[in-house]
């Protein structure tokens, strides 16, 4: 009589699946490689796609734009935060701006140490110098706001339109941003501890705010 197999289930996510992210991977490397030493506008998307051997409607099932493909490595940790915040238990001795810190943290630590740190570091300085780069970044990070108001709102019985909401998170998006600036400006040392090194100096920094003063300059007549 024949036995019911012992073997585990394969953890990995289907084929289908694995070939998508691999096809993905390819064409966020390519550009970034490709807009790095060429430069945004110097790159067409039918020479991106050539570079990878794909299509463009493969392209456009996997980006909906140049500038989306260019900050991936950017957009895959905060869609990655936005589902720590999901699953994050409440507490009510955790300040909500401790909870949205926790969970940045919590999403660079499921990156890979790697190959997405690099990505990180040359998507950073391409937005840097790339306008188009820079207005797309805006935009994703309003979109994210929204997305962490709404899980916040259900999850945590919190208004979303609470001002305080939304500065938390206004304060949570600038810390981190200065963390990765200073982040980018040491490559040798960029890596994904480093980086979590800097946005937790970034983020130690927010109580300080309310209590920074203006100081008049010594008269030195």
């Amino acid at each position: 009589m024949a036995t019911a197999s012992s073997h585990s289930p394969d953890p990995r996510p289907p084929l289908r699946e694995r070939k998508k992210q691999r096809t993905r991977e390819a064409l966020t490397d390519a550009a970034l490689d490709l807009f790095t030493r060429r430069g945004f506008d110097g790159v067409t998307l039918d020479e991106l796609c050539d570079r990878v051997e794909v299509s463009k409607r493969t392209f456009f099932r996997t980006f909906a734009s140049k500038e989306e493909v260019a900050m991936a490595p950017y957009e895959d940790l905060w869609r990655t935060f936005i589902d720590d915040l999901e699953l994050r238990p409440a507490s009510p001795d955790r300040p909500v701006l401790q909870a949205l810190q926790d969970s940045v943290l919590a999403a660079m630590q499921t990156m890979d140490a790697g190959d997405w740190a690099h990505r990180l570091l040359l998507c950073t300085q391409l937005a840097g110098k790339t306008p188009a780069i820079e207005a797309h970044c805006l935009y994703f990070c309003d979109v994210t706001v929204r997305a962490a108001l709404d899980v916040l709102h259900r999850r945590f019985s919190l208004a979303s339109h609470d001002l305080r909401l939304r500065l938390a998170l206004d304060i949570l998006v600038a810390a981190f941003h200065r963390g990765l600036e200073t982040w980018a400006t040491r490559p040798q040392a960029a890596t994904a501890d480093q980086l979590a090194t800097d946005t937790r100096a970034a983020f130690a920094a927010i109580p300080g705010i309310l209590t920074l003063a203006a100081v008049a300059p010594a008269d030195h007549a």
